[in-house]
């Protein structure tokens, strides 16, 4: 798959926003980057795919993916 996001990485990105900006509450609520990136996790797998297009991750997921790139 070209242009393909592998579980292993969405998970990656989710622990480093974990990291950076840890749960919240009682309930633990996972703040907002992660929150987007952790549903096409859950998906992932549900399904049991490895990988998915780049490009059907929604907005708000997509730019947390990207930005962990960034993050230092």
């Amino acid at each position: 798959m070209s242009n393909a996001i592998h579980i292993t990485d969405l998970e990656h990105a989710i622990n480093v926003w974990r990291d950076r900006v840890p749960a919240t509450g009682e309930e633990a609520r996972l703040c907002r980057e992660a929150a987007a990136l952790a549903e096409p996790y859950a998906m992932m797998i549900v399904t049991g795919q490895k990988e998915i297009p780049a490009d059907s991750l929604g907005e708000r997921a997509r730019a947390a993916f990207d930005q962990v790139s960034t993050l230092k």
